[in-house]
């Protein structure tokens, strides 16, 4: 009887089933908060009321469907959470011109410096954004009693009311809190540049400006790339929380997006059917633009994601 184990058989070792073991706590929290709620989809296809069981209720297939999108307001949602995940996503070269920028400096305290200071922001509730905003921006707030008693300008301007400013005014605090902990991901991409390039642009006499432009950049166009596809897959969930404590009846039609729709119709308003439809159907969408968009970039630029 041959006892010995094959030579191309590996063996697990210790180290490997403790990695796995500390996976598991992972595994499963994914698997309670992001697919075992997905089972209350079914709520989508019933003429489901609250109290109800959901055999008691009436299946109508796609009635719900048909009702959300067939809502011109639904419509108006939808293309305010796209003008602004658009502009969003067209501020993301600004972390990366922040890296670059930083990366160039030569004084390391001021480096970390200002590291510090711009991902700061990152780790401040929505609340206190909100509350510094007012303090700000309101009609009784910084800005303006500066204005009336500096300078005499009597104004009632507030950035947190005008329907004309609102949806920019929404990207520029979510620039000014993201932008900075996102540019860490582009400092570690530009640490990961072979430093002999930078090393044969001196020799040639490449000066700064031309590292940046012929090495730098280049070089971080794959990273550009892949957190473009994944911010687009989120195009379509623009958040919640900002959108939460900012919002007012006057502005409201500028910048509810879908996922504060989604919290007023099921939480507010109890339609918990046609939230559910609306629901689903981002996430659909926002899947297939995914892949759609991965497959475009390698088939255009040879890189893709998944």
């Amino acid at each position: 009887m041959n006892t010995r184990t094959p030579k191309n058989r590996k063996r697990i070792t210790k180290g490997q089933i403790t990695l796995l073991a500390m996976t598991i706590p992972s595994i499963i929290f994914i698997a309670v908060f992001a697919y075992l709620p997905m089972t209350g989809w079914i709520y989508s296809f019933y003429d489901y009321r609250i109290g109800y069981k959901l055999s008691m209720c009436e299946f109508i297939g796609l009635d719900n469907f048909i009702y959300a999108f067939g809502n011109v307001y639904v419509l108006k949602v939808l293309w305010n959470t796209i003008i602004i995940s658009v502009m969003g996503l067209l501020t993301l070269p600004i972390a990366c011109a922040i890296a670059i920028l930083l990366s160039e400096v030569r004084w390391m305290n001021f480096r970390k410096w200002v590291q510090t200071v711009i991902t700061l922001p990152n780790f401040i509730s929505w609340v206190i954004v909100y509350s510094i905003a007012y303090s700000l921006f309101s009609m009784d707030g910084l800005i303006n009693m500066i204005l009336l008693n500096g300078f005499g300008i009597d104004t009632s301007f507030s950035l947190l009311s005008n329907v004309s400013t609102a949806q920019i005014f929404m990207v520029g605090l979510s620039i000014w809190k993201t932008a900075g902990y996102n540019s860490i991901i582009f400092f570690a991409s530009i640490a990961g540049i072979d430093s002999e390039l930078f090393d044969a642009a001196r020799v040639d006499g490449a000066g700064r400006w031309g590292r940046i432009r012929y090495i730098t950049i280049p070089q971080l166009m794959p990273t550009l790339m892949t957190l473009a596809i994944i911010q687009i897959g989120f195009m379509l969930s623009s958040g919640f929380d900002q959108y939460y404590v900012f919002m007012n009846p006057i502005i409201q039609s500028r910048i509810e997006v879908l996922d504060y729709y989604v919290y007023r119709l099921g939480m507010l308003e109890n339609d918990i059917p046609v939230s559910t439809a609306v629901s689903m159907c981002k996430t659909f969408v926002s899947v297939f633009m995914v892949f759609s968009v991965n497959k475009l970039a390698k088939k255009v630029t040879g890189q893709s994601v998944v």
